[in-house]
């Protein structure tokens, strides 16, 4: 059975995933936090998103050969299975791409128990339902030396869990990458 994890997620220091705005251009990563990102994901079978991460990540579909960091990723991102949930997209023509009309927990539970990897499950209010029901065995976030003072929270209302850190470290861009795990039982 595989991990389930909530990762890939960046937030300004106040919690937020874009700003009041819904800009997120502050949240490109530095070239040391890219390649951090790139290593994190190398063991992700399968990444769970929303239509708006996806919109957003599908870029590296068709990735044009430059910068070395960059294309690491575009070769991770394209050996991975992708499932968008989303009932406003009427498909997909990606390879490796499934769309799916809605995640639910037990779907999300079928999809991390068919892989003996990680299923990476990214965007906040995709990821909302399996965070609430404590699904989620790890909570990756970077946190960003900005404030927003509003947009989209990194993580839902009405959740509750007790974690612990099991990794840490700092960016020359001033971010901040932040691992929990559910305790062991």
């Amino acid at each position: 059975m595989g991990t389930l994890r909530f990762g890939m997620i960046s937030c300004s220091l106040d919690g937020y995933v874009n700003d009041q705005d819904g800009s997120i251009g502050w949240t490109a990563p530095s070239e040391d936090r890219h390649a951090f990102i790139n290593r994190r994901v190398r063991d992700t079978q399968v990444f769970v998103m929303g239509r708006r991460m996806y919109e957003m990540l599908r870029v590296w579909d068709d990735w044009p050969p430059g910068r070395a960091v960059e294309d690491e990723f575009a070769a991770l991102w394209a050996q991975a299975d992708k499932i968008v949930c989303s009932d406003t997209l009427g498909g997909i023509d990606a390879p490796r791409t499934t769309l799916e009309p809605r995640l639910t927990t037990q779907r999300l539970d079928r999809i991390v128990a068919g892989t003996d990897g990680v299923v990476e499950v990214s965007g906040p209010t995709t990821a909302a339902g399996a965070l609430r029901a404590g699904k989620v065995d790890e909570i990756d976030l970077f946190v960003l030396p900005r404030v927003t003072g509003g947009g989209q929270p990194a993580l839902p209302g009405e959740m509750q869990a007790t974690l612990e850190l099991a990794e840490s470290r700092t960016f020359s861009d001033g971010a901040v990458y932040l691992s929990y795990r559910r305790p062991a039982s």
